[in-house]
């Protein structure tokens, strides 16, 4: 399952693991958003974390954050009359800071409890974005709290959102989605975990940034998907496992039809071909597979798609997806 590449620590051959977990992970939509839920949730995700750090994997943990964000841009709508607001990219980096805070400080009791020698770092990561990608011109990304139409309009008119209706609801800001260029910094993500340490990094798809004519870094309100983030530092850091955890233990073929089936082994041939007949939406399944696509094409290693409760027989071929360079396809059956 595991690639050629290692890295050298302590003397011992290492090899190093990429998982991205969206932030329903630590704020299910039953929850009340409570920061104790959060730090509950954050401690039962170091079960499953560790385990890798076990199986022997240098470790890089990428996050969404979509809970997250939105609850603050709730916040700064309440406060409008109170306080200035803040942008969305800034509002990025207040969850990669607490988040990260949260998992690192749950990271580290778990590493205590179970006498691991490991450091945390979870660091603040933009990640740059093209400021002429289509996505501009087409923002399609809902964020935020829902407003009346009169407050929906007034927006619009006064600084220039884009918003769109949703029925019985109410209406939303709708920002774009441009795809990620590169991870800024990387040098210094890639010197972490070859010293050892946990990575935190690229939470919710990275501060989105663009660089403007005078080769200034700019903030931009923009939401990048996670997962292209999390294949992107899976590259860099030369990954030897990419893990994809999804709310699904496998990937399916004509998944909720009747002629459904839960695919073990899917080449990229498979893939592509399910990609091209419309099997991945865009809203879920589809930036999880392409991303993974995107790193098993770059690699030539695999990818393992799963959810969180079968992670653990996953890492022993006995669950989940993998993705891999070609083959035969591979279908299983669920218990």
């Amino acid at each position: 399952m595991a690639g050629k590449n290692r890295i050298e620590l302590d003397g011992k051959q290492r090899q190093v693991a990429v998982i991205a977990f969206g932030g329903n992970a630590l704020l299910r939509p039953q929850d009340h958003g409570t920061q104790e839920e959060q730090f509950t949730l954050s401690w039962k995700a170091t079960r499953w974390l560790v385990e890798i750090v076990h199986r022997g994997y240098e470790l890089a943990i990428v996050h969404g954050n979509g809970p997250q964000v939105g609850n603050i841009m709730i916040q700064v709508e309440e406060a409008i009359t109170k306080i200035p607001p803040q942008s969305l990219d800034v509002a990025v980096a207040q969850t990669q800071g607490s988040m990260g805070y949260m998992l690192a400080n749950q990271l580290r009791n778990r590493f205590n409890e179970e006498q691991l020698e490991k450091e945390i770092a979870a660091v603040l990561t933009e990640v740059e974005v093209d400021r002429d990608d289509p996505a501009f011109e087409n923002p399609t990304k809902p964020v935020g709290p829902y407003f009346t139409a009169y407050r929906a309009n007034l927006l619009m008119q006064e600084h220039g959102w884009q918003m769109v209706e949703d029925a019985g609801r109410g209406w939303r800001k709708v920002v774009p989605s441009p795809m990620p260029q590169r991870i800024l910094g990387c040098d210094l993500l890639k010197r972490l975990v070859e010293n050892g340490a946990v990575l935190v990094a690229g939470g919710g798809g990275g501060i989105p940034v663009y660089r403007d004519v005078g080769g200034y870094y700019r903030g931009v309100e923009a939401v990048i998907d996670k997962d292209y983030v999390a294949s992107i530092l899976a590259c860099e850091l030369e990954a030897d496992l990419f893990i994809m955890l999804t709310q699904v233990p496998m990937v399916a073929e004509s998944f909720g039809r009747p002629n459904q089936r839960w695919l073990r082994r899917m080449p990229l041939t498979k893939a592509r071909e399910m990609m091209a007949s419309n099997q991945f939406p865009p809203g879920s399944m589809g930036p999880k597979v392409q991303s993974s696509m995107d790193f098993v094409e770059a690699t030539g290693k695999e990818v393992l798609i799963t959810d969180q409760e079968s992670l653990k027989l996953a890492l022993d071929g006995k669950a989940g997806t993998f993705l891999v360079p070609d083959g035969e396809v591979e279908y299983a059956t669920l218990a």
